[in-house]
């Protein structure tokens, strides 16, 4: 039975995946019109328009909770957003390179409590050093627990870039993934770890 936009819509604002999966299908395409021939040049060998595409759509799977339009024009509003969003942040961190101060790298075994707390500043964007605090195995373990419910592509850039501390490139390599793609998925990864520890959390502002 083929459903109506407003039919898969309405389903999918319930938190319908298979509603979702069809409305991708139909539109995908017109929201990836407003990527279309905006990567520059520079960064075409390290980002594509389907790097981007992929990462908004698990954004939108992530964020069905944000999806109040019911009507196609709308939907696909919603979700050219997100593409131009994933695009930016793919900029940014090529612009960047996305690497931290030496100072702030991570130099303490995998699953330190040092690679934590320097994943935590990252987050909190301050030098302030929670190590300071009596909190840190505390912190430690919130941040792993959100960790956990984190996306798999997303714990795993995070893994491998934040706590493991690897280049990009070999984050890259390791995920079968181009680094524009790692860009992004690191700065959707932060901007939900923010997101399920809570901006007013007391780690968020104890540390601060």
């Amino acid at each position: 039975m083929l459903h109506t936009d407003e039919q898969l819509l309405e389903r999918a604002a319930r938190g319908d995946d298979g509603a979702m999966r069809d409305l991708l299908k139909r539109h995908g395409p017109k929201a990836r019109l407003a990527i279309q021939g905006k990567i520059d040049r520079r960064w075409r060998a390290v980002l594509d328009e389907d790097d981007v595409m992929q990462v908004a759509y698990l954004e939108a799977f992530l964020h069905l909770d944000q999806l109040v339009s019911r009507d196609t024009a709308g939907f696909v509003a919603w979700l050219s957003r997100i593409a131009q969003n994933a695009l930016r942040d793919a900029v940014r961190g090529l612009q960047r390179d996305k690497r931290p101060h030496p100072s702030r790298r991570v130099h303490a075994p995998p699953g330190s409590a040092d690679s934590y707390v320097s994943l935590l500043e990252t987050l909190m964007a301050t030098t302030t050093t929670p190590s300071q605090h009596a909190a840190v195995k505390e912190a430690v373990l919130s941040m792993e627990a959100a960790l956990a419910r984190l996306p798999k592509d997303y714990r795993a850039v995070v893994q491998a870039y934040d706590l493991d501390g690897m280049l990009i490139t070999e984050v890259a390599e390791k995920l079968g993934r181009s680094v524009g793609a790692v860009h992004m998925l690191r700065a959707r990864a932060h901007d939900r770890l923010r997101e399920i520890m809570g901006a007013e959390s007391r780690f968020f502002s104890e540390f601060a």
